[in-house]
């Protein structure tokens, strides 16, 4: 078989099975289409990939950026929808995913599904999954996770062939249809620094450039970059995190093209410092030479003990370069997501996208944004957590720290007297947690989506604070009241639906089976991973831990009847052809936090996750 066709069509339709599409439904509507709301019937004659997301999933994010070849290479076949379905409660809001849908130039139809029906229709029980139904509206392929687009470009071209063939293939524009641009000095910006100057540099992020505005945080002084997504030295990819290494040098975090820039401010030019423009993956190096080592969404970046930490969104760790040796290296965290302190190779985060050092250089503050918690490292790299419980518990409440809540957090601010402010940014709040009283209060409300936070300080020893407040476009001067304003506590967890149980035995199944063309890569080893936990720990009597096997025999604490099963699965294809000496390696990743509940009566005994190539039906 060839990269380019199967060689009998036929063959190829008779091994899939054929399990007729759900239609697509969702209570906000339909973005991207003119206003048109689709149906399936509509896609018939096209290939058609369903891209379950969410916003703040950086895997998501990930997806889509992945899907953008394939989408302009098939442009005349095939049809990606996106199916938002959210997580946080903010993510529900019609004018939220408005919002993200340009802000991370999604450029096709979207369905938002508040409610998850679509979700549940499909049995989707992660983000992201990948959907993929022929043009006679057929389910033939779901995948979970990233990682999938060798696979997917290979079904779209067989399913090409196959319905070329049968004349069932309808060639010719989407239903795509792109909204107006809008003007405006910023787009969706997210992240802001305080330069020498007394000036600001504004990532704006939609927009793939960098903003120097003046000191009013309004007048435009210059614009560094292109404004097209690219890698070269007048091109950024959605940049974040700034942070000023010197005088004259800011270190960037060019957040999809997975690397660190350095910006001079004096000549305005722009170099590479770390990462190769390609993404991390499972068993890449983690520590070398900065421009030999892959990245993985760098979102945040602050100097540190004399290094630069970036919060690596993508693989949920916090690493450091080295501007001396010019070296990366993994700080803390394990790739595992989830709210676990400790030392810093034993902690867990669930996507890190806010940095800041303490202005007495003790702790390292991490906005982690997943768990919507505050956290932050000592001197010795231990990891703390000061506000915040895991993955499935947020809201908007003051008081105590045990008892505080936020929702997706992006920032945080080093305040002068120990305290830190932290960009609550589903909330569209500033908070403000004190160490010294361990209590959570409300700076500011009414603010859209504040992804970051400048504290700007007066000759007189007073100061404001300029935020950065993404969704209005836009940075907002604050002046630091001296006490907090109170709001009413809200506390949220995530809609999904728990998955009902039997209590004793669970058979856990990790679905995979490589994609067509490929086979396990079993050269040096095991080619697979799966890692099960809990939350609480007390969930699991036993079957957690580490392992090769993608199935595991569990055993549930009958004592404990509610909680969330964390699992990680990681699965390694080549390509299956003998005449080929170095065939093309796959990495398939995807993490699980799946709430269940332990019921009496009718619970399940076996829990399937599919991490690719299979049906939802399992064949």
């Amino acid at each position: 078989m060839n990269d380019s066709a199967p060689a009998d069509p036929a063959a190829a339709a008779a091994r899939r099975a054929r399990v007729r599409a759900p239609e697509l439904i969702g209570k906000g509507g339909w973005l991207n289409t003119g206003g048109t709301e689709l149906t399936l019937a509509d896609l018939r004659g096209k290939c058609v990939v369903v891209d379950f997301w969410t916003f703040c999933c950086i895997n998501c994010l990930h997806v889509l950026d992945e899907l953008r070849e394939l989408e302009e290479k098939h442009r005349d076949t095939l049809v990606i929808i996106g199916v938002h379905s959210p997580k946080f409660v903010h993510e529900a809001e019609h004018a939220a995913v408005v919002d993200a849908v340009e802000r991370y130039g999604v450029e096709h139809p979207v369905l938002d599904d508040p409610e998850l029906a679509t979700w549940k229709q499909y049995a989707v029980r992660a983000w992201p999954t990948l959907v993929v139904i022929d043009p006679e509206g057929y389910v033939v392929a779901q995948h979970a996770g990233e990682g999938h687009a060798h696979a997917l470009a290979k079904l779209v071209e067989e399913l090409e062939a196959e319905h070329e063939a049968k004349g069932t293939l309808r060639r010719g524009d989407g239903p795509y249809v792109a909204p107006e641009p809008v003007a405006g000095d910023l787009r969706f910006p997210g992240k802001a620094l305080r330069l020498p100057s007394g000036n600001l540099l504004v990532s704006d992020t939609t927009r793939h450039q960098l903003v120097e505005l003046a000191g009013d945080g309004e007048s435009v002084v210059r614009r560094i970059g292109s404004g097209e997504r690219g890698f070269g030295p007048d091109a950024f990819n959605e940049p974040q995190g700034l942070a000023l290494l010197d005088e004259n040098t800011v270190v960037v975090a060019d957040t999809v093209n997975h690397a660190l820039r350095a910006l001079d401010l004096s000549t305005g030019a722009v170099t590479t410092l770390a990462g190769t423009g390609r993404q991390w993956w499972q068993g890449s190096p983690t520590s070398g030479p900065a421009l030999d080592v892959d990245l993985s969404s760098p979102w945040d970046v602050a100097v540190f003990g004399g290094k630069v930490w970036i919060a690596m969104a993508g693989v949920h760790q916090l690493w450091t370069y080295d501007p001396e040796t010019k070296a990366v290296a993994v700080a803390a965290g394990t790739t595992n997501e989830g709210l676990v302190d400790g030392p810093g190779d034993q902690a867990w985060f669930a996507q890190p996208s806010g940095l800041a050092a303490s202005l007495d250089g003790e702790r390292l503050w991490v906005a982690d944004s997943e768990t919507s918690a505050l956290r932050y490292v000592d001197r010795d790299g231990a990891v703390h957590t000061a506000v915040g419980t895991g993955l499935f518990d947020f809201g908007h409440r003051d008081g105590d720290a045990g008892q505080a809540l936020f929702q997706h957090p992006l920032g945080v601010t080093a305040l002068p007297d120990g305290s830190v402010a932290v960009a609550d940014t589903y909330n569209h709040a500033l908070r403000r947690y004190d160490p010294a009283s361990g209590r959570v209060t409300t700076l500011a409300t009414d603010l859209r989506e504040p992804s970051d936070a400048v504290l700007v300080e007066e000759a007189d020893g007073t100061g404001d604070i300029v935020v950065v407040e993404s969704a209005r476009h836009r940075l907002t001067r604050l002046r630091l009241p001296e006490e907090a304003v109170r709001v009413e506590s809200v506390a949220h967890r995530t809609q999904r639906a728990a998955t009902e149980i039997a209590g004793g035995a669970l058979r856990l199944d990790v679905v995979f089976q490589a994609p067509a063309g490929q086979k396990l890569d079993t050269r040096y080893g095991p080619s697979t991973r799966l890692l099960v936990s809990a939350t609480p720990p007390e969930l699991l009597a036993a079957g957690d831990g580490a392992g090769t096997d993608l199935h595991r025999e569990l055993t549930l604490n009958p004592e404990v009847t509610e909680g969330v099963l964390h699992v990680s699965a990681m699965a390694a294809s080549c390509d299956d052809d003998p005449a080929n000496e170095y065939p093309a390696c796959h990495v398939h990743q995807q993490d699980w936090g799946v709430p269940v509940r332990v019921v009496a009566e009718g619970g399940t005994e076996r829990l399937p996750l599919v991490l690719a190539g299979m049906d939802p039906q399992g064949h």
